[in-house]
């Protein structure tokens, strides 16, 4: 009787040359199996707190959105947007600065040369003013408000809600500030005065560019602040289209709490369906040790 000799244990290399076919799978192959190792487990008021950035910029948008018809059916002067902007640019830069000396103590701001940035900005705009109002001289209302609302989902999309960053928008984040500005510009450019287009401009760039910035400087400090802020934003953004439409209220009401409140609810509940496997068939990830060598797990 012959006896059959013994195969060598299987081994997870393919550079040996082992006697077992090219779809073998050996019992050990799923040892190191993980699952879900990685998964964060959500708390609803916790996703709710966090849902507030989304709510808050969508506030941003309506409100905005109700300052140009408040000042295209002259319910608002262009001298009273311009000193609304102009002290709340000067309320906001002060607590910024503020909070941000008492965050980083060895920050060096230089103030003297943001008030000169802002300054010239601004003469620049009037400067420009002119030519922004004809801009659009020639186009359609129609396809004027179809790029308004392109051009505001874009910037609702593409917003850096993520970022940590208190100064520095990245991309996409910056993607987001100038489909905003472009739609301020292109419905800026309905107005018949150039002080009413420089108003909406400027308010545009405060609004879009240096307040989604105090936003963030706001929610890295204080929860209870981000959620004052939050209501605030909504309640203005309530009262300011009660006067416009209240059939776009009772909308804009509904789909604030379907975002803040059952959205949250929806992620938690679907989690129970997530299924994220690791295992030894993953890709190497190099981990750089004290800058020079290569660890590969």
């Amino acid at each position: 009787m012959i006896s059959t000799p013994l195969r060598a244990p299987w081994r997870k290399l393919l550079y040996v040359k082992q006697d077992y076919p090219d779809n073998y799978v050996d019992e050990t192959f799923l040892e190191e199996l993980q699952k879900n190792a990685n998964v964060r487990q959500y708390e609803y008021w916790s996703v709710v707190l966090e849902s507030t950035i989304i709510s808050q910029h969508i506030s941003s948008i309506v409100i905005f959105v109700a300052i140009f018809i408040y000042l295209h059916f002259g319910m608002l002067s262009s001298h009273a947007l311009i000193t609304i902007g102009t002290v709340g640019s000067a309320i906001g830069y002060g607590f910024w600065d503020w909070s941000n000396t008492m965050l980083t103590p060895d920050s060096n701001y230089q103030r003297r040369k943001i008030f000169k940035g802002a300054v010239l900005f601004f003469l620049t705009l009037l400067g420009l003013t002119p030519i922004l109002k004809t801009l659009t001289e020639k186009t359609s209302e129609d396809t004027i408000w179809a790029l308004t609302v392109i051009l505001f989902l874009a910037n609702l999309a593409f917003h850096d809600y993520g970022s940590g960053n208190r100064r520095n928008i990245k991309y996409p984040g910056s993607l987001s500030t100038n489909a905003a500005i472009f739609a301020s510009v292109v419905l800026a450019s309905r107005f018949k005065t150039n002080l009413h287009v420089f108003g909406l401009m400027s308010f545009a760039v405060e609004w879009f560019a240096l307040f989604p910035m105090l936003r963030r400087q706001v929610r890295s400090i204080s929860n209870r602040g981000n959620l004052a802020l939050t209501i605030i934003l909504f309640l203005a953004a309530t009262t300011l289209f009660s006067q416009i439409s209240p059939a776009i209220v009772v909308i804009y009401i509904l789909g604030m709490a379907f975002l803040t409140f059952v959205c949250p609810f929806w992620l938690i509940w679907i989690q129970r369906y997530k299924n994220e496997i690791h295992g030894p068939w993953d890709e190497a990830r190099p981990k750089i040790q004290h800058g020079r060598s290569f660890d590969y797990n």
